[in-house]
């Protein structure tokens, strides 16, 4: 199993929010967008005895990248009691049991959790039950942790082309999991640039959004973004370079998400 900060939570987060109720309304900034606190290379390790409560509780993580707020209420102007890190394993206490809410064009509501001995509140659609990748992790290794608790993700991969050139495409799937969840996952596991944030599923059907500050070398760094009906439908991260072409695509099949790499020698 990951090793894993296991904490009390509660926190609400984020930069701009909007209520189910209404869009119009807005939210202290939570989560900056351009400055983001850096995940820690290795997640804390539970203690025994808190291993041992788990199978009679329902726990998540934390994914927000800049780390997510506990408030005192459950709603983004209480006060904040504490911010939880990335990667941090918290309890909940209370479900809302559905939307009420939408930050950064991620739905959810505000749940009660545990953190740090501390009880409050937590906007959820920062929480998963998928812990998320430590730093500089490969997909074999994190495939391989995950499929400790959820047999039922899928990893493979293959290469195919020559020798000379190549193609390598890793896939991996998560059950029942929500698009923003995929997203995060996989821009930390192939480390695609953090001012991509995730893409709000409304918007026109084929968006394009260009890497403002490529690194040195990298010919092309894109994101693209395919939408029905205000549904996304594919997320698209593209770069390449001299060297190489590669591609990280996020589709749905079915319950599931996946996630795919491909990288291609030139």
């Amino acid at each position: 199993m990951k090793k894993v900060v296991f904490m009390s939570a509660l926190a609400a987060l984020s930069p701009s929010f909007a209520s189910c109720k209404d869009a119009s309304q807005s939210a202290p900034s939570e989560v900056s967008e351009n400055t983001e606190t850096p995940a820690p290379t290795e997640l804390a390790l539970a203690n025994p005895t808190e291993l041992a409560s788990e199978s009679t509780s329902k726990y998540v993580y934390v994914t927000a990248p800049s780390g997510l707020s506990l408030r005192e209420y459950n709603n983004l102007q209480s006060n904040k009691l504490a911010r939880m890190p990335y990667g941090t394993k918290v309890k909940v206490m209370a479900s809302e049991g559905k939307n009420t809410m939408t930050v950064t064009g991620i739905e959810g509501a505000m749940d009660q959790v545990e953190f740090n001995h501390k009880t409050g509140y937590a906007f959820n659609g920062y929480l998963s039950e998928y812990f998320p990748p430590e730093k500089d992790i490969t997909v074999t290794a994190y495939a391989s942790q995950l499929q400790e608790e959820f047999p039922k993700v899928q990893y493979t991969s293959k290469v195919t082309g020559t020798t000379s050139k190549p193609i390598n495409t890793e896939t991996l799937v998560l059950p029942n999991a929500q698009w923003h969840e995929a997203f995060y996952t996989a821009q930390n596991l192939f480390d695609f640039p953090k001012e991509f944030v995730f893409p709000n599923p409304k918007g026109k059907d084929s968006e394009t959004i260009f890497d403002s500050k490529p690194k040195k070398g990298i010919w092309v760094s894109q994101l693209e973004v395919t939408r029905k009906e205000n549904e996304l439908q594919k997320i698209m991260y593209v770069y390449g370079s001299k060297e190489f072409k590669s591609r990280v695509t996020i589709e749905k099949e079915g319950n599931a998400l996946t996630i795919s790499r491909t990288e291609e020698v030139r």
